[in-house]
């Protein structure tokens, strides 16, 4: 499969975020996707920008969708949810002259035509598809257990989004079970983790994403997987204040969805970045590779069970239900 399209990296992905973007990378070169930044390319307001002033944001996003029109791009896709919005928005506001008008002023020039802006996630969803992801896997995830955490925005609102359930989002869940890994019933998918509130209101950051934890780790999640640089950060960065606020000591990792996404498709570790995990993942690829060989030894000795019409001396009388 061959295709190319704009790519709007981000701020976050520049800096704190940046193994999302190089895993990003990495995931869509070896599954045909090519990627053509956006030439120049700019802070599109993001999160902070539309409760300033509303025109100043749109013109933020705007000039990079400038950007994108100059360089023959009529499609764009960025990893981070929030750019997304930031994207979606101004685009979607554009089409009201007067609204335009006050952009246009500000940028000094004509605005941008439509621009179709897409998530990372949705390109890798509808583009090459669980089917044609599981036939490039060359390491499975068997046993691990994740639990997909969409956020609140990734999907939201959906009139504007345009992409999967906003309330049950299934992308991620297939993406990463076409990988091998065990999809937990997880009901916070969507929920908010506190998102930009980490320095107004910490209390209120961590009291959301101690939830957001301890559900994941009630589902018997080994990990929490994201695609939001923030929501990363406020699971993963901010977890000793988490835990020191709910009085909990969880050590869950905190992957990017394609960070997973690549391990499955047998990309090096430094094409990842998992070193960047301020909670390191190997532990929960270790528990989930014994626990994959215990349910393989559980396997094997029901089948010679059945074989035999006996049980075998030490082997389980059943199957472990989690290796189902």
């Amino acid at each position: 499969m061959k295709a190319t399209l704009g790519y709007y990296p981000g701020c976050s992905q520049s800096g704190t975020a940046a193994e999302y973007d190089i895993s990003t990378r990495a995931c869509c070169k070896a599954l045909g996707i090519g990627l053509t930044d956006v030439p120049d390319w700019t802070c599109c307001g993001s999160t902070p920008a539309h409760t300033v002033d509303h025109h100043l944001s749109g013109a933020l996003a705007a000039r990079n969708l400038l950007q994108a029109e100059a360089a023959g791009l009529d499609r764009v896709a960025t990893p981070c949810p929030s750019c997304l919005a930031a994207l979606k928005t101004a685009d979607a506001r554009l089409a009201d002259e007067t609204y335009r008008a006050e952009v246009e002023r500000l940028l000094g020039r004509p605005g941008p035509g439509p621009v179709e802006c897409v998530s990372v996630l949705q390109v890798l969803y509808e583009q090459v598809g669980a089917g044609g992801i599981q036939k490039h896997v060359k390491r499975p995830l068997a046993g691990l257990r994740v639990a997909p955490y969409y956020g609140c925005i990734m999907n939201r609102p959906p009139g504007l989004m345009l992409f999967d359930d906003p309330e049950n989002p299934v992308a991620m869940d297939e993406i990463l079970a076409a990988c091998g890994a065990t999809i937990v019933d997880f009901p916070f998918k969507t929920e908010c983790c506190g998102a930009a509130f980490g320095m107004p209101r910490l209390d209120m950051l961590q009291r959301l994403s101690a939830r957001i934890l301890d559900m994941a780790q009630s589902c018997g999640a080994d990990c929490v997987v994201v695609a939001c640089p923030l929501c990363q950060m406020n699971l993963d960065l901010r977890r000793g204040q988490v835990n020191a606020a709910s009085g909990q000591d969880i050590r869950m990792p905190v992957p990017y969805f394609t960070q997973l996404l690549g391990l499955a498709l047998g990309l090096p570790e430094a094409d990842l970045r998992l070193d960047k995990l301020v909670l390191p993942l190997a532990p929960a690829l270790e528990a989930a590779h014994l626990r994959e060989q215990a349910c393989e030894r559980a396997r094997e000795a029901g089948h010679a069970a059945k074989t035999t019409g006996g049980k075998p001396d030490g082997a389980p009388a059943k199957e472990d239900a989690s290796c189902a």
